[in-house]
């Protein structure tokens, strides 16, 4: 018992000693504003950012996307062929390819190129002229045909985000980003008697080239099919309104099964 006394003595000093030295050490400088904003900053720079919804879109459609290529008559006045462009995007599992009517409407041969880079000479197999839409199916198809996935128009509410893919002025697997800036639009056809409506409008740029590819929502699913691009002064080019027919309405009027 007489013993405890030593070594309690002993822990006390060892704590004084320790306390003595710990009041010897310079303290750590305090943290300041800046301290906690640059910390902060480091912090997100290092992060991975998620990707851009475009982004996501596009790669989701891309492998789906198919350039139309047209050939008709011959140009007034010349013997050169006519020629033509389009867009397409490829809707199931045994390849049909859904496009704008007008853009294989009295032409001569149509040659599709695919995503994949293949190509082959083409037929329409149904049309809708009342929706200007067409179905294409090529006669050489590649061995792999990755369909779209289709999406739900009615469910588009304007503001929603709006993509447009294809290839505009040849320009292949273009991406146009905007929002859907109108529904239930109505289009009188150039040249024609014929008057869509029901139209989805974008103020995503669409251009000679776009007609017939698709209409992407945020997840990359096609919920139109690109038809028209409004310009007052006769142009054929973009002011900031395009116009294309729903998917469910574009895959029905054409004969294909609903998604």
């Amino acid at each position: 018992m007489r013993a405890a006394r030593p070594v309690a003595l002993g822990a006390v000093m060892a704590l004084v000693a320790v306390a003595a030295v710990q009041s010897l050490l310079p303290r750590p400088p305090a943290l300041t504003d800046g301290d906690v904003r640059q910390a902060i900053a480091s912090a997100l720079a290092s992060a991975t950012p998620r990707p851009a919804l475009s982004e996501q879109a596009y790669a989701a459609i891309q492998p789906s996307l198919v350039l139309v290529q047209t050939t008709g008559g011959e140009e007034p006045g010349t013997s050169a062929p006519t020629s033509g462009l389009g867009s397409g995007v490829i809707v199931d599992q045994q390849g049909d390819i859904l496009t704008a009517l007008h853009v294989v409407d009295g032409v001569t041969e149509i040659h599709l190129a695919f995503a994949d880079g293949s190509g082959s000479v083409a037929q329409v197999v149904s049309t809708a002229p009342d929706h200007d839409v067409a179905v294409l199916r090529a006669e050489t198809p590649p061995r792999n045909l990755p369909p779209a996935v289709l999406g739900n128009p009615a469910a588009l509410r304007i503001g929603d985000e709006a993509f447009v893919a294809g290839s505009p002025l040849g320009l292949t697997n273009s991406l146009t980003a905007g929002v859907v800036s109108g529904l239930d639009r109505t289009f009188k056809l150039p040249d024609s008697d014929r008057t869509l409506t029901g139209l989805i409008q974008v103020d995503a740029a669409v251009n000679p080239g776009n007609s017939g590819g698709p209409l992407v929502n945020r997840a990359g699913q096609v919920v139109g099919i690109v038809t028209a691009l409004v310009n007052p002064t006769d142009q054929d080019v973009f002011i900031g309104i395009g116009l294309a027919v729903p998917i469910d309405v574009a895959g029905g009027a054409a004969g294909l099964p609903p998604d």
